[in-house]
């Protein structure tokens, strides 16, 4: 029962976060019957992220199988996502705050470091089987 329950709550969520991530205003006048202005909408957007790395990680699955475990899927999803997104916000010159180019690196580096523990661990995982 609670892996039809995670499955259910994981479809769900991941549907919010990839809607977030296409259109956030129309979800939050969906949902809260309000307009976004500003910087609503990519941090929406972000937002849109997050919950969609949450929905992978709490997808049921068998993590020893795909050599990895689900929260390290699930912050390689997100960091990966969000710098790109914020990396596109400073490039298309919408937002320049001082710390967003620090934040593209962060996310970069711990996107680039989980991406390579997660394939020494499939790897691994590989050689043992």
């Amino acid at each position: 029962m609670l892996r039809n329950i995670l499955l259910f709550t994981s479809a769900v969520e991941a549907g919010t976060g990839l809607a977030l991530m296409v259109n956030p205003a129309l979800v939050a006048r969906l949902l809260l019957g309000a307009d976004l202005a500003g910087s609503g909408v990519p941090l929406g957007r972000c937002f849109g992220i997050a919950i969609l790395a949450l929905a992978v990680a709490c997808w049921p699955t068998s993590a020893r199988a795909e050599g990895g475990s689900p929260p390290v899927r699930a912050m390689l999803i997100y960091n990966g996502l969000v710098a790109a997104y914020l990396a596109y916000l400073g490039t298309a010159g919408q937002f320049d705050g001082p710390l967003l180019w620090t934040g593209v690196a962060l996310h970069v580096v711990v996107a680039l470091w989980l991406a390579y523990a997660w394939l020494h661990a499939k790897r691994d995982i590989g050689d043992t089987g």
